[in-house]
């Protein structure tokens, strides 16, 4: 999510009046979904938002109702980051209100599934910006985009989606909450309350040094190339035009020491073949596809494609590849998203869905590579202090065996804002265990890890992930 939620949050916090209009669009209803036998545990709702007069922006969402308490329970947006990655990513393979499970056929079978984050929360899975997943533009231009732009479409789809589904206008909503009392109850006004960011990029300084005492502290480096590098670089990791040539060299071993890891998760496989740039899944022995097992039926990706930067690559202003584009011509370590991709570019699953057919608007990719993208916005820190100072709430989480965002940034950079610490470091608890450990800070800042987790925190514990949600959701101590 990252820098693309808080470029959006900024621009929800003005307040907006929305015209009452007729309930839900029954012509967005989905009431069947390929792979699933059985009855939906709540309402869901697919469809395109057409965000500019012109109709040429349309932005694709799918909507799952709580499966608690549509009518009070919070409603919560969710976006992936890439950037250019679709949410249904997040729908298929992290909190989505089923869990997938390979078949020996193309298609997939789909079981509920009891960590889902619409057990407490309706959620809106969005595909932003237009260009990603399903959702599109006639005028290919508008796929030429940035912070800004990306952020003012998001929240003019929020005013369109709430006058389609005006019985959610009242809701609580994370980033955005509750109305404040009005006298014209035509007019509700939104509010926004706070906000979480999982694995985010957020500063080129605070991520750049991560990665060395990240590497260090959690075993994959030895203490003489620590020491060596920490000397050599001043503890400043993050390349830069001062950077010595013995710092560099020192970091370019760092990197080859950890390079054949799975980025996303240091403790799971990753299958690696230079010479095969869309690999044999049959060449894989039997017993690589037994690991990455949960409790889920879908075991953990091996590879994720496009969830994340390289690892020491830095996000800097300017041009913002996206991984397809990056990865154009070169090989791709590991297992793809294979299951999300044949899934959604199934006819009978597009049609069900409401969307556009791939003879139109092209097939779904997890991560596309139409889009041009240009980063404005720099480092976000800046953005949290003036939403914390403004009162609102802020959960900054971390899988804390991710290397490709390590979690030793965030918390670098959520100490250095400053505030009090009014919740000393301790672990939090889930299921009677311990699941990983949080900080809390003055201005409703806090940081917490999940012990265990890669980047994708939910597909790696999806239980945690449920518990230190709702918690979040019903402003409950971690």
């Amino acid at each position: 999510m990252g820098w693309l939620v808080e470029a959006l949050v900024a621009l929800i916090l003005l307040s907006l009046c929305l015209a009452i209009t007729e309930s839900a669009p029954e012509s967005a209803l989905v009431t069947n979904l390929p792979g699933f036998n059985g009855s939906f545990p709540s309402k869901h709702y697919a469809g395109y938002v057409a965000i500019d007069k012109e109709r040429n922006k349309n932005l694709w969402y799918y909507f799952v109702e709580s499966e608690r308490n549509a009518s009070t329970d919070p409603v919560v947006l969710w976006l992936n980051g890439g950037p250019g990655c679709s949410s249904m990513d997040g729908f298929v393979y992290e909190h989505g209100p089923f869990n997938f499970e390979l078949t020996k056929t193309k298609a997939p079978r789909l079981h509920l599934n009891r960590h889902s984050w619409s057990k407490v929360s309706n959620i809106i899975y969005l595909d932003s910006p237009v260009g990603v997943g399903n959702s599109y533009s006639k005028d290919k231009s508008y796929y030429i985009t940035n912070d800004t732009q990306t952020a003012s479409d998001s929240y003019a789809f929020l005013i369109e989606w709430f006058k389609m589904f005006p019985e959610f206008q009242s809701n609580p909503f994370m980033r955005i909450s509750k109305r404040k009392s009005n006298k014209d109850v035509t007019k509700p006004v939104i509010n926004f309350k706070g906000y979480l960011v999982g694995n985010g990029v957020t500063d080129p300084v605070f991520d750049g040094n991560a990665l060395v005492p990240f590497a260090h502290g959690i075993g994959l480096i030895s203490s003489e190339l620590f020491e060596e590098t920490k000397a050599a670089c001043k503890e400043q990791y993050y390349k830069s035009e001062n950077t010595t040539n013995e710092c560099s060299d020192l970091i370019q071993k760092v990197y080859d020491d950890v390079r054949l890891l799975n980025l996303y998760d240091i403790l799971e496989p990753c299958y690696h073949d230079t010479s095969i740039t869309t690999f044999d899944i049959g060449s894989l022995p039997p017993s690589f596809f037994m690991l990455g097992k949960t409790e889920r039926p879908l075991p953990v990706r091996k590879r994720i494609f496009g969830r994340a930067w390289p690892l020491g690559a830095i996000v800097r202003p300017g041009f913002l590849p996206s991984w397809p584009q990056l990865l154009a011509g070169s090989s791709v370590s590991c297992i793809d998203d294979r299951v999300a991709t044949a899934w959604l570019n199934d006819p009978a699953v597009r049609k069900e869905i409401h969307a556009k057919e791939k003879s139109e608007i092209g097939r779904w990719d997890l991560c596309t590579n139409q889009i041009h993208y240009t980063q404005i916005a720099g480092s976000m820190i800046e953005y949290h202090r003036n939403l914390t100072l403004s009162g609102y709430r802020a959960l900054i989480f971390s899988g804390d065996h991710d290397m490709c965002v390590p979690f030793t940034g965030s918390e670098a950079w959520t100490k250095a804002m400053g505030y009090k610490v009014v919740d000393e470091w301790r672990p939090w608890m889930s299921n009677g265990q311990v699941a990983g450990f949080t900080q809390g800070y003055a201005n409703n800042l806090t940081f917490l890890t999940i012990k265990g987790a890669g980047h994708t925190v939910p597909e790696y514990k999806p239980r945690e992930a449920l518990d230190f949600y709702s918690r979040f959701l019903a402003g409950e101590k971690m």
